[in-house]
């Protein structure tokens, strides 16, 4: 798990109208236009869903509906990487296993979802491990599950918390003066899924609070998921 191959790809596009706008196009490009006026890039604002695209990769097999609004980051170090414009710490990503080191049947090669979501969590809190003094981590797995898609396939669901704390003064030698403070309390959610003898993952990544007004457009995207046979 977590390992991405890297090289050159061919990508289908398709976009349809998969859900009702809640929000009209005047008043997204309004609030658009007020964000880049006041600055306020950093600030975790969640806009309403204005509906979905699909993205389906052809030449890895896989596929996915994305929130239409979210935009496209390359180079970010995963097979496909997008994110929302206005809340920054919300994204969703593909990862796959190598084609050449691993002979995924099934997903049921993780052993249960149970054992699935410990795996995940670990895999999570290995790439966020700090270096920074004062740096603590605290982190859950809140559910995990399996289904059977419509394409008669089975894949595993797993929703983890992870909350970072930091101290105010790493490199103050009293304890009292060493006070921590939360910096992020984050919600990620993966869809696991195999095919073509992969391990491919859909990971999603949201703040908590945005959670609760996003989590309908979230499940849908999980939902989504599809892992799909190319040609040999």
């Amino acid at each position: 798990m977590g390992l991405c191959r890297k090289g050159t790809k061919r990508h289908q596009f398709e976009t349809k109208a998969f859900a009702v706008p809640r929000r009209n196009a005047m008043a997204l490009i309004l609030s658009s236009y007020i964000f880049s006026e006041v600055g306020l890039h950093d600030i975790a604002f969640a806009q309403p869903s204005v509906g979905f695209r699909e993205y389906i990769d052809t030449f890895d097999g896989y596929s996915f509906k994305y929130p239409q609004n979210w935009i496209q980051v390359r180079g970010a170090g995963a097979d496909i990487f997008f994110r929302d414009p206005y809340v920054l710490d919300e994204n969703l990503s593909v990862e796959l296993s190598s084609p050449s080191s691993s002979r995924y049947k099934t997903v049921e090669d993780l052993g249960s979802p149970q054992e699935a979501g410990t795996k995940v969590l670990k895999q999570y809190l290995t790439e966020f491990m700090s270096t920074r003094l004062g740096v603590r981590r605290e982190s859950n797995i809140l559910s995990t599950s399996s289904r059977v898609a419509d394409d008669g396939k089975l894949y595993y669901q797993v929703e983890v918390n992870i909350k970072s704390y930091a101290n105010t003064n790493e490199l103050a030698v009293m304890p009292q003066d060493r006070v921590p403070r939360l910096e992020w309390n984050r919600r990620y959610l993966s869809v696991l899924g195999v095919e073509n003898n992969r391990l491919y993952e859909l990971r999603l990544q949201t703040p908590e609070s945005v959670f609760v007004e996003e989590e309908n457009d979230l499940r849908q995207v999980m939902d989504s998921f599809r892992v799909n046979k190319v040609a040999g």
